[in-house]
């Protein structure tokens, strides 16, 4: 199979996938973190937003009046605070074991993709809904898209190291591609396709 039409392999195989339904930000909504469902709890008081975390529950502590748009805000602001704690420690230990130097990253909400890796910038970008996976794969993601900047393309060569530096992955992209993604409104185009592949 050629490289775009594995790619396209792929989106398609994402864009199946079950959806999550809408979240309405609501008492006692399930949200997921790392892998593991929580229940949200709604705190209203005048006081800055914030969210809290304990074993079972994800507490958002909101302005009285505040209505979902702001609730997702908050949310989303904090998840991504999540992931920026994580990251840069995954991607520093993946330089040293791989040997390259990746000039940054850039967390963003993609609509067919995991990760990204624009190997001539040295960037990845990592799909913001990860923070909902379990660890293991964000790892894989981080290592998949660090070894484009040692082969750019999904060539033999990238595949054997795959297999030398994550031997899982395969188990990994199955078991990330049977989660649902978020739920967003999706343009199934042919042209966003393209684009997005493009951008592999």
């Amino acid at each position: 199979m050629s490289k775009l039409g594995w790619i396209r392999d792929q989106q398609a195989k994402l864009l199946a996938q079950a959806r999550e339904t809408p979240r309405q930000f609501v008492e006692r909504e399930s949200h997921y973190l790392w892998g593991r469902r929580y229940l949200l709890s709604i705190v209203e008081k005048d006081a800055k937003p914030s969210v809290s975390l304990d074993h079972r529950r994800i507490t958002l502590s909101v302005r009285p009046g505040s209505g979902l748009a702001k609730r997702e805000e908050v949310m989303l602001e904090w998840s991504r605070s999540l992931l920026h704690e994580v990251v840069p420690a995954l991607i520093k230990k993946w330089e040293q074991r791989l040997g390259v130097k990746a000039s940054g990253y850039l967390l963003q909400r993609m609509k067919t993709k995991w990760g990204s890796c624009n190997p001539r910038a040295g960037s990845i970008r990592l799909n913001s809904e990860l923070v909902k996976k379990p660890k293991d794969l964000l790892e894989y993601v981080v290592v998949h898209d660090m070894l484009h900047l040692v082969e750019p393309t999904h060539s033999e060569r990238f595949v054997a190291l795959l297999d030398q530096h994550f031997p899982t992955w395969r188990e990994a992209r199955a078991e990330l591609n049977e989660l649902p993604l978020g739920a967003e409104t999706w343009n199934h185009s042919v042209h966003g396709v393209e684009s997005a592949a493009r951008e592999s």
